[in-house]
Order: structure tokens, then C-alpha cells, then sequence
């Protein structure tokens, strides 16, 4: 069986990209890492003010466009022969690691939620996160602030 160099290097690109979105760390008011764990957290009680839906930017590494450079890179060469087929690598790198890029911040972008808060002590913050719990206006919330992170949970 004959696989063409277009659909190897097609399937290729998309297992790699596909792959970085195992890379994303969470955004949740349920996501922790490992660092996070065992330490302190402020905790404060609030009422959410106000929920609204917000986007959150994919991860932009240098993997998305490593991976794109390469299979652009070899998909360009294999356009015509010596000199040619030069100039086809190089142009195929550059827009395959333009493409990569793009491929995985779209890849990894998720939905979130901008979560206004109106503390117990009269202070209003506003804190974006993952949309992995659902809020409403007049729920009572805690808010957890500890190593740089603030979250919110019921």
C-alpha cells in the first residue's frame, strides 16, 4: 500500500497539533496543579454581581509552529527537483510554521466566564476562569486567592 507524501504529512500535522491540547493546563475554578497543592489559599465570601461569557486564547508554544515548519518544510520539497525543490522546503517551513501556530492556539482556545464578585467586605473583583461551573447572578460564592491564582466556586 502507497501512502502519498501530501497525506502523510497532513496526518502528521494534525496528530501533533491534535496532541497539544493534552499540553493545556486547565482554567477552571476546578483546575489545580501540581504546585498548587498543599499551599495556602485566602479564602472570601461573596455574591456574584454578574456572569459573563468571555474567550479564552489558545496556548501559542513553539511546538505548533515546530510541528507546522516541519511537514510544510518537507511537503515544499518535494515540489520540483534541485534548486527548486530548495526554495519549495523553505517556503513550505514558513507557511507550515504559520499555519501550525494558528492551528494550535485554535485548538487549545476554550470558553470561560468573567465572574463579578461583590465581596462580604463591600470590594468588587471580577475573576475569568473556565467555564467548568455554572454561576448566576445572586449565588453565593467563595472566592480563593493564593500563589498568584484567584479562582471561584460554589
Amino acid at each position: 500500500m502507497k501512502i502519498s507524501l501530501g497525506v502523510l504529512t497532513s496526518t502528521m500535522l494534525v496528530a501533533a497539533i491534535v496532541s497539544l491540547a493534552g499540553c493545556a493546563s486547565g482554567t477552571g475554578g476546578k483546575d489545580y496543579s501540581r504546585a498548587q497543592t498543599r499551599t495556602v489559599q485566602e479564602v472570601q465570601m461573596g455574591i456574584v454581581e454578574s456572569v459573563r461569557e468571555v474567550n479564552i486564547e489558545g496556548t501559542k508554544t513553539p511546538i505548533g509552529a515546530g510541528a507546522g515548519a516541519v511537514v510544510g518544510g518537507v511537503a515544499g520539497s518535494t515540489v520540483g527537483s534541485g534548486k527548486g525543490s530548495v526554495v519549495g522546503a523553505a517556503v513550505g517551513a514558513v507557511l507550515g510554521g504559520l499555519g501550525g501556530a494558528a492551528i494550535e492556539e485554535g485548538v487549545t482556545r476554550n470558553k470561560g466566564v468573567e465572574i463579578t464578585v461583590k465581596l462580604d467586605s463591600g470590594r468588587l473583583i471580577a475573576i475569568t476562569q473556565s467555564a467548568d461551573e455554572t454561576f448566576q447572578a445572586g449565588d453565593r460564592v467563595r472566592v480563593l486567592s493564593g500563589g498568584g491564582t484567584t479562582r471561584v466556586s460554589h
